[in-house]
């Protein structure tokens, strides 16, 4: 009996130090054991960028694969229309019905200033993509993506691309954030006419051109942004342990590149931890 408690007091001790490491600053991890026949390699993207080049440690891993799996299948043909069909508020809600008329004013300028457009014109759509429509400008060059770049990849080497969640399924997570709680994003971007977002987005570049996922995942719990913090498990946490089976299934069958947002990788419910703690070696490629 002694001795059962004592190994079981181990194995939870080795858990625990397990998820209290920290990650090693890698945007590219090697995922193998568990019974699988041949790595698997996870990439953290970020999802608007200048320079969306693939260094030569992504491109060996894309050769070494034959599948490559995206947050979503962008190759899929219907992807636009369901995007589409999933911008607009339910039960017929619009940004009049978040905030006072004073707060409209103000949004109503800022969108005007912004985009050139009256916000009438996007009366029900959900504020965070409204809000999205500004990230371009936080950029300050022409925008490129690494989801992107990994597609022309797969599609040279004639490649499969699949997702790891459904284009509904990720629209749909705003559908369970409080649209009151966008709005609030969005207000607060239109009050400072998008200076911290700015300087918060140019934080996260630096980040991540360090390759830094740990401060990446700290900078998101610390972020103004309700969406993020308030609710991280929506956003982050649950569509992480959503994909763990997913990214286990596609691994087992072939040798598999996943691409996810970069902030998907650290923290005790992101997805290295995740895969270690379902008995995955997960190391970086530096």
């Amino acid at each position: 009996m002694k001795k059962s408690l004592l190994s079981l007091a181990l194995a939870l001790l080795g858990i625990f130090s397990i998820q209290g490491q920290e990650l090693e600053k890698s945007l590219l991890w090697e995922i193998s054991g568990n019974g699988l026949t041949e790595p698997s390699y996870l990439y953290g993207t970020i999802h608007m960028t200048c320079d969306a080049s693939l260094d030569e440690d992504i491109k060996t891993a894309l050769d070494k694969t034959t599948l490559l799996v995206l947050e979503i299948d962008m190759d899929e043909p219907g992807m636009q229309t369901a995007m589409m069909t999933g911008l607009y508020m339910q039960d017929g809600q619009t940004l009049k019905d978040l905030v006072s008329e004073e707060d409209y004013v103000t949004l109503s300028a800022f969108v005007k200033e912004q985009m050139g457009m009256p916000l009438d014109a996007l009366g029900n759509v959900k504020p965070f993509f409204i809000s999205a429509m500004f990230y371009p400008k936080l950029l300050g060059c022409p925008v490129q993506s690494y989801e992107q770049a990994l597609m022309d990849v797969a599609h040279e080497q004639k490649e499969e691309v699949l997702g790891l969640e459904t284009v509904e399924e990720q629209l749909n997570v705003f559908n369970k954030i409080p649209y009151k709680d966008q709005a609030a994003d969005l207000l607060r971007s239109a009050k400072d006419n998008l200076a911290y977002d700015k300087e918060s987005f140019q934080k996260m570049l630096q980040l991540y051109d360090a390759e830094d996922i740990e401060g990446i995942d700290k900078m998101m719990k610390d972020d103004r942004n309700l969406t993020t913090t308030k609710h991280r498990d929506k956003m982050l946490d649950n569509r992480n342990k959503n994909w763990i089976p997913k990214i286990e299934e596609f691994s087992k069958k072939q040798a598999t590149f996943y691409g996810v947002g970069a902030g998907h990788l650290a923290g005790d419910n992101g997805v290295i931890k995740l895969l270690r703690k379902a008995g995955y070696t997960v190391k970086a490629v530096n």
